[in-house]
This record gives structure tokens, sequence and C-alpha cells, in this order.
């Protein structure tokens, strides 16, 4: 068992860092303020991840660095990158596996459910910057100078997770009040729950059959976004969910003083047509299976 160094103690880093240290590993926690899982087998450190002296000292003798930073949503093309060459510099110093925590924004628009051979084709800023990090980890490691590997999940619903049905539907329907939100209530959407996440950095980070190659987080089967609301609702012992589509107009308007109202026009397409994933591979191939919605939507209670 030896070390592991994870950037980020978002609710994605702490449940990997859970389940390192479950499986007898040792963990440091590196993020800007030193905070972390409150979990005396946990190291926790404060550091500045863009500085890779640091990052590459901290993760000398690691066997993998994970990749669980969270930049603010609006400031992604400018924080990404320093942040993503970093990550890759301090991983081919160490010989550390990198692990990267990454989105479905790269595909773009598609037709059908995705799967991890699906092409490049990101709409937007956010999109082709989470695309240039994994084509330049990919490339690096092509070239044999670090091994790595990325897991990609959907909209998280859970309890930590940021999504808009966790921020803009899941407060106002467990208080029993009418949510609007800039969604099609009625198509298919996979939501990912954060802990399967972790669990699944973890196992890449472990498992030399994981490098190389991109795996979606295990999860459930797509549903509709009204259909989460009215079965969060049943389960909170709340009134029949009331949801209703918030106008094109008002989200404009609102982008004028909200950076993530702004942000949101550029990833609108994830919620006006079906947004599936496909998990089968990383549920096949590492014996994964997803925490079922019900037990997700319960964490947010």
């Amino acid at each position: 068992m030896g070390l592991h160094v994870i950037v980020g103690a978002g609710p994605v880093g702490s449940a990997a860092a859970g389940h390192l240290v479950a499986a007898g590993h040792s963990v440091r926690v590196v993020t800007r303020r030193g905070v972390g899982p409150a979990d005396p087998a946990v190291e926790r450190v404060a550091a500045d991840a863009t500085d890779v002296d640091r990052l590459a000292d901290l993760t000398k003798g690691a066997e993998a660095l994970y990749n669980c930073a969270n930049p603010p949503y609006h400031r992604w093309p400018q924080m990404w990158p320093p942040l993503a060459a970093a990550f890759l510099a301090a991983a081919e110093r160490s010989g550390a596996v990198l692990v990267a925590m990454s989105n479905l924004y790269g595909y773009g628009r598609v037709d059908g459910p995705m799967t991890e051979d699906l092409p490049f084709a990101p709409v937007g800023a956010k999109g082709r910057v989470r695309a240039r990090m994994w084509l330049d980890m990919l490339a690096a490691h092509e070239a044999g100078r670090v091994r790595v590997t990325e897991a990609r999940g959907s909209d998280y619903v859970g309890a930590g997770g940021d999504s808009i049905f966790t921020s803009m539907i899941a407060p106002r329907v467990r208080a029993g009040r009418a949510a609007s939100a800039p969604v099609n209530f009625d198509v298919a959407h996979t939501s990912t729950y954060p802990g399967d996440a972790g669990r699944l950095l973890a196992v890449l980070g472990t498992d030399e059959r994981a490098w190389g190659r991109p795996w979606h987080v295990p999860s459930p089967p797509p549903t509709t976004i009204r259909q989460m609301a009215n079965r969060l609702a049943e389960l909170a012992g709340a009134p029949p969910a009331r949801v209703s589509r918030m106008p094109g107009p008002v989200l404009w308007l609102g982008g004028l003083f909200n950076a993530a109202a702004r942000e949101f026009r550029e990833v609108r397409y994830q919620f006006e047509r079906p947004f599936v994933l496909d998990s089968s591979a990383a549920e096949k191939t590492f014996g994964l299976e997803p925490t079922p919605l019900d037990d997700a939507l319960r964490t947010l209670l």
C-alpha cells in the first residue's frame, strides 16, 4: 500500500480519500487552505496546485496523483490550463499515475448514449478546455512520459454535488415550494452520485487496466428531471413537486448579474434533449454498480 495524493476536498475528492483509506492506502489531501476530510488517517496540506515544484514535492514517492480540483465555473478558461499543466508536470516528475476527474462537456451535442469512444466535439470554451486537458494527458501517456486515466461523470445528484437539480430544484421541492429552472423537465437525463465518482477514482489509481483511457462513472438509469423532483418530494414527505421551465429571457437577464447563470447558457443544450451516459465499461471491467437514485436523493434530505 502506498501514498495517494488528492488535490481537492469537495465531495468527489473526499469520497476518493475515504475509499483509498479503507483499502489501506496512505492519503494526502492538498487544498489551498489545508482543509479536507476529518479523518485522522488523512494528511491535509495547504498548497497552491499551480506551483509545479511544490506539487511535485508533495507527490514524490506517490503511487497516484488525483486531479479533483474545481476552479470557479466562470474562470475555467483562465484557471484550468495552468492547473492541468502543473498536474501533468508533477506526475511526470514523480512517476505517479495521473487520475483526473472530468465531465461530459467534451462530447458536445450527441445523439444516443455517450460512450468513452465518442470523438470530442465540444460546444463552447468550457468543453474545449476539458477536451484539451485530456488530449494533453493522453499524448503524454502515449509518449511514455506518464501513465494517465480519467473519470467522466454527468450532473451530480447527492450531498455536496453542485448541479441545476441540487441548487435550483431540490431545496424548493423539499420545502414544498414551486421551482423554476432553465431545463426541459421531460427528457431523459443521467445523474451521477458524487460518491460513485470518488469510488471510481480510487479504482482507477490502483488498477493498471484503467490506464491510458477514460472511464464513465457508474450511474443509474436516466430519468427525467420532473421524475426526480417528484421522487424527492415523496422521499421528503413534501407536497407533489411543482416545477416549471424558466423562460429563456429570464435566464439571459439573470446572466447580466450572475456569473453562473451567464455560463449556463453555454451548456444549456445538455438539458434540451436526452443526455444519457453509458457507464457499462467501468461497471463490467471493475465490477462496480451505481448507487440507486433513491439513495442519492436521500442524501439531499
